[in-house]
């Protein structure tokens, strides 16, 4: 059981995404991750429980083709690893994910229920697809939901607000600005 209720979700910080030259890189993943890290850090201090989600494709995943996305975070393959900087630790829990949403067809309200959350702050990438339908999915299961502009990326500046916007107004997201 979590010190508390809540639950810090890192989703797809992974070095597919993060890392220059990565097959679906989303550089403002970088500029994210220092204080990305520190929130992470802060969390595990608290006693919030750590929750990495991961995409974790098959090698010829239908969303490569219907988005026209080169293949990245294929299952064991390096490109699918939670970058170095913010490795996951003993106590933290990883969930892989095939689709947008981490509850989507994954174990994350087990791992939820069994810790007793009730809130979630979301982190990572990419702001308008990932991060947004988790939220949404959290949203509409009645958990409350918090996202730090700050410590979400982008693929760019206009569907990373509009996301934002999105969740705030239309979902009832809790979004620091």
């Amino acid at each position: 059981m979590a010190k508390d209720d809540s639950a810090l979700l890192v989703i797809d910080m992974l070095e597919d995404f993060v890392r220059a030259g990565a097959p679906l890189e989303v550089p403002q993943t970088r500029g994210i991750l220092p204080a990305l890290r520190r929130r992470v850090r802060g969390a595990r201090r608290r006693g919030e429980l750590v929750v990495y989600l991961c995409d974790a494709h098959r090698k010829n995943d239908p969303e490569f083709a219907r988005m026209g996305w080169p293949p990245h975070a294929v299952s064991g393959t390096p490109g699918a690893a939670v970058v170095g900087e913010l490795s996951p630790e003993p106590g933290d829990v990883v969930v892989e994910k095939k689709s947008y949403s981490g509850f989507h067809r994954t174990g994350l309200a087990g791992v939820l229920r069994r810790h007793g959350i009730r809130s979630l702050s979301l982190s990572g990438c990419v702001t308008n697809i990932c991060i947004l339908y988790t939220a949404a999915d959290a949203a509409m299961r009645g958990y409350g939901v918090t996202v730090e502009e700050r410590l979400v990326a982008g693929l760019d500046r206009k569907s990373h607000a509009f996301a934002l916007d999105q969740m705030e107004k239309v979902l009832g997201v809790r979004v620091l600005r």
